[in-house]
């Protein structure tokens, strides 16, 4: 007597990614159901070409509405981060606390043991754990955006996608006759279709308060357009000129102030963490030496990581990192494995 097929639940967006995932499952003899979720009303589009591809791949499909969590979890979130002189990234709060969580209610209502997304990246089994690595193609890898993931969804999740490269996932879709062949990767932020992000915060909230550039040597040196606009790091489109480069090294949102520093000034020997979590649930105890990435597209570096408490480390950093910002999210790595992260403060 043959086997039932395992049910799987596929986030299905119409991209290359999730299209081919359901592909590959469905030729492993899985019986797949994909749901796609409805952030914002940006996401219309998404929820369409989802359907499409749904139809295209013969597979049933659900839209779960997702606007009321998105908005609470990640947009306050990340308006309340810029305002107050952050850089946030919100696919890594989203992810957690709304996409990741909204798949397993999905699946345990559908009755599906195990989960799958179009991400890049590669999952372990070791002993009682599930571990998160980073993805054979380096390139694409999206573990970074992934380490706030508790064993919860990393014990019923698949990545499909795990050991492949994107042009051969195209090639794929494109065997297939499906019209996200060619379709470009999703951009930055999912709910703001014009990626300017300053405006999209600026037609929630109104106008920053214009304020003073500070230069190296401690003077006015100009006017932003409101704090916003800018992140730690930034070196162009400031609108200064003071005859040699300089950089945003600091974003004061208590004094309205931007401060600038000299090119080569932009050197941080250690950080901050705040909100560590990591991938087995047990929170680091005694200093140890890991690799480290300060943003997603950074190369990992080596580094020391001294637990405070549970919840907090201090990350000295072997060679000094540049445009260190707060917000942004420092992932600790074993390898390829990853450990666990938490927010730069």
């Amino acid at each position: 007597m043959l086997a039932t097929p395992k049910k799987v639940l596929v986030a299905l967006s119409g991209g290359v990614d999730s299209s081919v995932c359901v592909h590959l499952l469905k030729e492993q003899g899985y019986e797949v159901h994909c749901v796609v979720l409805c952030m914002s009303d940006a996401h219309d589009e998404t929820v369409e070409a989802a359907k499409d591809a749904a139809s295209s791949l013969n597979v049933p499909l659900e839209v779960v509405d997702m606007k009321a969590e998105f908005e609470r979890d990640v947009i306050s979130y990340f308006i309340e981060e810029y305002k107050n002189g952050r850089t946030p990234n919100p696919c890594i709060v989203c992810n957690p606390k709304v996409k990741f969580h909204a798949l397993v209610e999905t699946a345990n209502r559908l009755g599906c043991e195990l989960i799958a997304t179009g991400h890049y990246a590669r999952l372990q089994q070791d002993g009682e754990y599930t571990l998160l690595l980073r993805g054979e193609s380096l390139k694409r890898d999206q573990s970074y955006m992934l380490y706030r993931l508790t064993q919860r969804e990393l014990s019923r999740l698949m990545f499909p996608l795990a050991e492949l490269e994107k042009p051969y996932v195209r090639e794929i879709a494109a065997s297939l006759g499906l019209s996200c062949a060619t379709k470009p990767d999703s951009q930055e932020n999912c709910f703001i279709e014009d990626n300017d992000y300053a405006g999209y915060i600026e037609r929630r909230i109104g106008k920053m308060k214009t304020g003073n550039f500070i230069s190296p040597e401690g003077t006015v040196c100009g006017k932003h357009k409101g704090i916003l606009h800018y992140t730690v790091g930034q070196r162009k489109g400031l609108g200064i000129a003071l005859g040699r480069p300089v950089f945003v090294k600091e974003i004061n949102p208590k004094t309205n102030q931007i401060i600038l520093a000299n090119k080569g000034d932009d050197l941080y020997e250690d950080t901050i963490i705040t909100k560590v979590t990591t991938i087995n649930g047990i929170p680091f105890e005694a200093p140890f030496e890991a690799q480290v990435k300060i943003r997603s597209t950074a190369i990992p570096t080596q580094a020391t990581i001294i637990p405070i408490d549970e919840v907090t480390a201090r990350v000295v950093f072997e060679t000094p990192q540049r445009a260190v910002a707060k917000g942004q999210s420092l992932v600790i790595y074993d390898g390829d494995v990853v450990l666990g992260g938490g927010f730069i403060s």
